[in-house]
């Protein structure tokens, strides 16, 4: 159900869930797309979506990325960037044989899974690797070892593997939900006593600090938005959740256009990892609390992943050769500092 007429008076209150939106990995991917945008001549391309919204994909497209889901898509000679999400080691390759230039923003948690799988197969192991059937972190985690790799996403599905003679690891796609993981997790462990676990979990910080939120102030609500595409898996997992907490009305939405109007009560707010923070306000500019907005903080997220190492040398040099054509010291470039730069700032300014 849609509408563009808001709520009004009628909603009391508004539960601001914090950590909320962007996380780390988002920042850093969203940042470096946008520097690309920015570096090359259009089109630049982009093998899958940058990170799983449809808001923040639709701005990028009207700056001329194109994305694609081959990379033989991409004519030869193009600038291609790699999503967050991570891509299997022969879509690497083939992007890096055929792109002009090639930045893979893959997040590091992702990166982590990927160094496991390689480092465990090589060592003799099968894995047993929780994760959605066809979402493009699963699908090119398990292309790093496809002959060592079984994917599962319920009990019964670990029920059904074959009993394996050689030594066995658990992996995670690192967006589920702690609920999903949980059950799966602990039939994998009682098949295999012997199971391998990393000593640091593959579920994503700010994906489980996001849930950890939304069930501080679940029990207080009428009625819950949760900000983010339908192909999130952990926009998905936090409407689930804000279910399972007893919410009787959730509503996962792209935006406030997508919204009833009838919403009363304490309503309360949060969005998924890739979800821009201007979208979380105008949705509390749709709902007008009477009683204003309350924000709920569990924890403060620093983390900082930096930009891919090629592409801030390549905005180095390109600083350099700006100063020196306005006739400036190589010493009077600008510092490229973009811990201090938020992603939505960047979106807004595309």
């Amino acid at each position: 159900m849609s509408s563009s007429a808001s709520p009004g008076s009628t909603v009391d209150k508004v539960l601001l869930c914090a950590p909320r939106g962007f996380c780390a990995g988002v920042e850093m991917a969203i940042k470096a797309l946008s520097w690309m945008v920015r570096a090359f001549e259009p089109p630049v391309y982009c093998y899958h979506e940058i990170v799983h919204n449809k808001l923040v994909v639709d701005r990028f497209v009207e700056r001329g990325v194109v994305f694609v889901d081959d990379i033989a898509d991409v004519p030869p000679n193009r600038p291609i960037m790699l999503s967050a999400h991570g891509s299997a080691p022969a879509v690497v390759a083939a992007a890096r044989e055929r792109g002009s230039y090639v930045v893979d923003a893959v997040c590091p948690l992702v990166t982590k899974v990927h160094h496991e799988v390689k480092v465990r197969a090589g060592k003799g192991y099968q894995i047993v690797y929780i994760g959605h059937e066809g979402h493009e972190e699963a699908v090119g985690t398990m292309a790093v070892a496809p002959e060592a790799i079984h994917r599962v996403e319920t009990v019964a599905e670990v029920e059904a593997l074959p009993p394996f003679t050689q030594p066995t690891a658990l992996l995670a796609q690192t967006t589920l939900s702690h609920r999903d993981w949980a059950d799966v997790a602990d039939a994998a462990k009682a098949r295999f006593p012997d199971l391998f676990t990393p000593g640091r979990s593959d579920l994503c910080f700010a994906t489980t600090n996001r849930q950890s939120a939304l069930v501080a102030v679940a029990d207080r609500c009428d009625a819950f938005v949760v900000i983010g595409s339908a192909n999130s898996s952990n926009t998905k997992a936090l409407a689930k959740l804000a279910t399972e907490a007893g919410c009787a009305r959730v509503f996962r939405v792209n935006g406030p256009g997508e919204l009833p109007d009838d919403l009363e009560g304490t309503v309360g707010v949060t969005a998924g990892a890739s979800a821009p923070e201007d979208v979380v306000q105008a949705v509390i500019d749709f709902l007008q609390p009477v009683n204003g907005v309350e924000e709920v903080s569990i924890t403060n997220e620093d983390e900082y992943f930096p930009p891919p190492r090629n592409l801030r040398e390549l905005l180095t040099s390109l600083d350099v050769v700006a100063t020196l054509a306005v006739g400036g010291p190589v010493t009077a470039g600008p510092a490229l500092n973009d811990r201090q730069i938020d992603a939505s700032d960047v979106l807004s300014e595309l």
